[in-house]
């Protein structure tokens, strides 16, 4: 048997529709919406991008476009569906077409937002189109080792737990981050998606 065709690449700039939140391309239009939210130092305080004011986050904004347009990003935007607001960020990157894979990362929600659903819905979208339509065989995450947070986030995702990167990445604030792996593959994906969907249905009836 022959093997699949690779992805294409650069991706298409797709809008992932949700029951609570929206995925939109990036562009500078939605730059006034996340200037609003997205300023809380929390954001930000495990990542290597550190915006502090509007200046900052449009440059941060002009990187992941930059990186889109050169193929090795695909960045999208988070909107609140019931108000049109955009709350937050996430995107594609580390992208291996012949091998079928891809990272999910970059991934904020302002704090209004947080334990609402929402990053756990912009999840579903994203894994799903990634091995629904893109045909990733692995969807992968990262995060630093001592974001309880996070880790605990996407465990509760269903994705499962690989190990540690040790001085994986160099912080602007000095220490080495070791950084925790996680992955969603094809073959555990309904399994996964079927628990996404059970508690997003939850979340959508209690609102």
């Amino acid at each position: 048997m022959s093997s699949p065709a690779p992805m294409s690449i650069p991706l298409e700039r797709v809008t992932l529709e949700g029951r609570l939140v929206r995925l939109e391309p990036m562009s500078p239009a939605h730059l006034d919406g996340l200037a609003k939210v997205a300023f809380d130092p929390s954001i930000w305080v495990w990542t290597i991008a550190r915006p502090t004011d509007r200046a900052g986050l449009e440059a941060w904004m002009s990187t992941a476009m930059a990186n889109r347009d050169a193929g090795i990003e695909l960045p999208f935007v988070t909107v609140d569906r019931a108000t049109g607001d955009p709350i937050g960020s996430s995107r594609y990157l580390n992208i291996v077409p012949d091998h079928r894979r891809l990272e999910i990362g970059w991934t904020w929600v302002a704090t209004e937002w947080r334990r609402a659903g929402a990053n756990r819905e912009a999840k579903l979208l994203m894994i799903e189109h990634a091995i629904e339509r893109l045909g990733c065989h692995r969807v992968e995450f990262k995060t630093d080792s001592r974001n309880e947070r996070s880790r605990a986030a996407l465990l509760g995702i269903g994705a499962s737990f690989e190990g540690i990167f040790r001085n994986h990445m160099v912080m602007p604030d000095g220490p080495l981050r070791h950084s925790a792996y996680y992955s969603v593959i094809d073959d555990e994906w309904p399994e996964v998606k079927a628990g996404l969907l059970g508690s997003i249905d939850a979340i959508a009836a209690a609102r």
